[in-house]
């Protein structure tokens, strides 16, 4: 929490948001009036780039599928035995093997850092974000956010780690447990209505309201599963795979 009388000082906007939009996109973005930001995870298979942009041409859409298409698939297991601290403290920067581990800031505020525009720091850090505006890929809609009211934005688990669990991550190691937990590939800030809407559904049960991202999030989705060996459901399958035109 930000203490009163704190001075803020403006974070450096990192590149990638500068500008305000995609190379090459312009308009609207879920009815709202700012331009669409993000990459595309085409372009983008490590996670470390700003935003989730729409895959919208039909090459891309049958990239998205030949990914998908490489899914393993299984049944999703019982939930015994699962619990958050199996993967870790929450935003632990001590996760070796991911980007961004061990550079001093936790994982929350490294992912608003990433994606957030306009950001702002406490006073005398680099690290800890108190304010920012963010676009929501879930959503469409841009958010202006504070500190003094976090919840408003929350970091997502593309895959979540319940589902995980579920899917064969109950017989990993912790580190390979952590690793999942803080990989940015498997983050992104979005409004927490969205996420606490989502919960630890797989894509079958929960989709972003936004339609002109759900094809991303389905190839984020796949990514992360494919970088751990993840199954997903049959259904969950075929659910990513009908997203990019499948």
């Amino acid at each position: 929490m930000l203490r009163a009388g704190a001075v803020l000082v403006v974070g450096t906007v990192l590149a990638g948001c500068t500008g305000g939009g995609l190379s090459g996109e312009s308009g609207t973005a879920g009815g709202g009036s700012s331009a669409k930001y993000g990459t595309s995870p085409l372009t983008d298979p490590d996670g470390t780039k700003p935003g989730l942009a729409p895959i919208s041409s039909g090459q891309d859409e049958a990239t998205a599928r030949e990914l998908i298409s490489k899914l393993q698939t299984k049944g999703r297991g019982p939930k015994t035995g699962y619990d958050r601290d199996e993967f870790g403290y929450a935003w632990m920067d001590t996760a070796d093997g991911v980007p961004l581990a061990r550079n001093g800031c936790d994982t929350r505020n490294d992912l608003l850092k990433l994606h957030g525009r306009k950001v702002q720091f406490r006073a005398g850090s680099d690290c800890v974000v108190v304010s920012m505006e963010l676009y929501d890929p879930y959503t469409g809609k841009d958010i202006v956010w504070k500190k003094a009211k976090a919840a408003e934005v929350q970091i997502d688990h593309v895959v979540p780690l319940s589902y995980a669990w579920q899917m064969g991550a109950a017989r990993w190691g912790k580190e390979k447990r952590q690793r999942l937990a803080n990989d940015v590939l498997n983050l992104l800030p979005v409004s927490g209505s969205a996420n606490s809407a989502k919960r630890d559904s797989g894509p079958a049960s929960w989709l972003p309201p936004n339609k002109a991202t759900r094809c991303s999030y389905a190839v984020r989705f796949a990514q992360v599963a494919k970088k751990y060996e993840l199954p997903v459901t049959a259904s969950d399958k075929e659910m990513m795979l009908k997203q990019c035109g499948g």
